[in-house]
């Protein structure tokens, strides 16, 4: 029997790849296809579904035949993806009805407004872990439903089907309509402690069960593909961040990943109980395999952290690549007393401050742009800081190692501070790709390609680790002017009732 290989397919924000892995978690091929970002108006991100499809499609060929891969040596196909992107299609065409609506859109903010109205921003928490927030995909289908004409009359006769970007590419791969506990939690549709639809949260946000999709688990196969990897198991369904804490070997309660791109997405193994969060965490699914139960999981989003990095490089010129940052913080021996709260959009965990705007703070003659440079990356840092106190306090567990992947870990001087600000011991892996690791560990386990976890976590090797360095009275103060700074971005906009 020729060499079998894992296929992985990542749908991320700004493109889609495939890699292919082997057994023992190496990266065989890979290859990578961008799509475009739509802005139709302010605050508004849309994708084209269609156009995304076609991308997957011709990664996939070509990640094999990079390799000289054929496609039955692929033994299984996992799925990774954006979360929260709603897209809804014709059921019979297979034809979107609108362009996808991305995780990053706020045009729904005048139904998350609405919806608060009767039991605020915690109103559907207990259930379904998340507070009402533009970020989540339950909102985003009912803008849909209220401004494509038509769509409402369609969805309850069934004529439309909603999903995620998992959802519509195992329909497309496979002709099945389903998702996994993972995407379904992000929706705020879906009940925790069931992990089925919630009746009552579709009612109060005028759903009909008819459009959605069934809720299997993460790692089980789908249906087999149809086309290129004609008769391949599609076996292993999960969102990027929770990929990522799978990838990451995340197996034991306490343990936490981070993921240092656009933004940073901290998730830490809270076990096979949900964990409801009194400190601005969102309480998710991390993963389930088969049958077993369901393990779940704390979640801290922090909206700007790489997107930061990029600013400095586009919009104020200092840099003119993204790795040039560290040469430059370098030549400084600390930020000058300047301070940046990178709020760009509001604030995401642990606030949750949509009227957030950023600042820079502490500002005086003696700041030149290495300050600035430093400022920058110490922002990545504090904004972890603030996640993992939070989940400290939630989970009881204190964080003692903090496992990270991303573009942004092959920044030494960032991991080092990292390691100062948090006092944990910071690791980056061998394999940077942790997400799609993590989505082919779970479809190569749905069709016994890895017999077992253990066989994963033997695997995991680590690349480089950064031990903390920063006296303790220099930690305490910079903190404390960190969160001074985070106060000077509260209330910045005002919503018209409030003026």
């Amino acid at each position: 029997m020729s060499q079998q290989y894992v296929a992985a397919i990542d749908q991320g924000t700004t493109s889609s790849r495939c890699i292919l892995f082997d057994r023992d978690g190496r990266i065989v091929s890979v290859d990578q296809r961008e799509h475009r970002q739509i802005f139709p108006q302010p605050g508004w991100v849309e994708h084209d579904a269609e156009e995304i499809w076609t991308n997957v499609e011709v990664v996939v060929q070509q990640a094999l035949q990079k390799s000289d891969i054929t496609p039955d040596q692929v033994a299984a196909v996992g799925i990774t993806n954006q979360r929260e992107t709603t897209v809804v299609w014709d059921r019979e065409t297979g034809k979107p009805v609108h362009n996808a609506i991305v995780w990053q859109d706020t045009r729904t903010n005048d139904i998350v407004r609405e919806l608060g109205n009767e039991g605020g921003q915690d109103r559907f928490r207990e259930k379904c872990g998340l507070p009402l927030a533009t970020y989540f995909s339950g909102p985003k289908l009912r803008w849909l439903l209220d401004n494509v004409d038509g769509l409402r009359e369609r969805a309850e006769r069934g004529e439309v089907l909603f999903g995620t970007m998992d959802t519509w590419l195992i329909w497309k791969l496979t002709g099945h309509h389903v998702t996994d506990v993972t995407n379904a939690s992000r929706t705020m549709l879906m009940n925790l402690h069931t992990l089925e639809w919630d009746s009552e949260i579709l009612d109060a946000m005028g759903i009909p069960a008819a459009i959605l999709p069934e809720i299997r688990s993460s790692s089980e196969v789908y249906g087999t593909a149809r086309g290129y990897l004609a008769g391949t198991p599609v076996a292993s369904s999960l969102g990027d961040q929770h990929a990522a804490l799978f990838g990451q070997t995340c197996f034991d309660p306490g343990d936490v990943k981070g993921t240092y791109g656009t933004g940073t997405f901290l998730v830490m193994n809270t076990g096979t109980e949900p964990v409801t969060s009194n400190n601005g965490l969102l309480t998710t699914l991390g993963y389930k395999l088969g049958d077993a139960p369901a393990v779940y999981a704390l979640e801290g989003s922090i909206a700007v952290t790489g997107s930061l990095v990029q600013w400095l490089r586009d919009n104020l010129g200092l840099i003119s690549t993204a790795p040039e940052i560290e040469t430059l913080a370098r030549t400084v021996e600390d930020n000058g007393g300047c301070y940046i709260v990178p709020a760009f959009s509001g604030l995401f965990a642990p606030h949750w401050r949509s009227d957030a705007r950023g600042v820079v703070a502490g500002l005086t003659g003696y700041v030149n742009k290495g300050h600035i440079a430093r400022a920058v990356l110490e922002a990545s840092a504090w904004q972890t800081r603030e996640v993992v106190d939070a989940m400290n306090a939630d989970s009881q567990i204190d964080l003692t190692t903090l496992k990270v992947d991303g573009g942004m870990t092959a920044d030494n001087l960032l991991m080092q501070i990292l390691s100062d600000v948090l006092d944990a011991e910071v690791v980056r892996p061998m394999v940077a790709e942790t997400t799609c690791l993590g989505a082919a560990y779970a479809a190569g386990l749905a069709v016994g390609y890895w017999p077992d976890v253990e066989t994963l976590r033997a695997n995991w090797h680590k690349a480089a680790e950064w031990t903390p360095k920063m006296d303790p009275e220099v930690r305490d103060r910079e903190y404390r002017n960190w969160n001074k700074a985070v106060e000077r971005t509260l209330g910045w906009v005002e919503h018209p009732d409030e003026q």
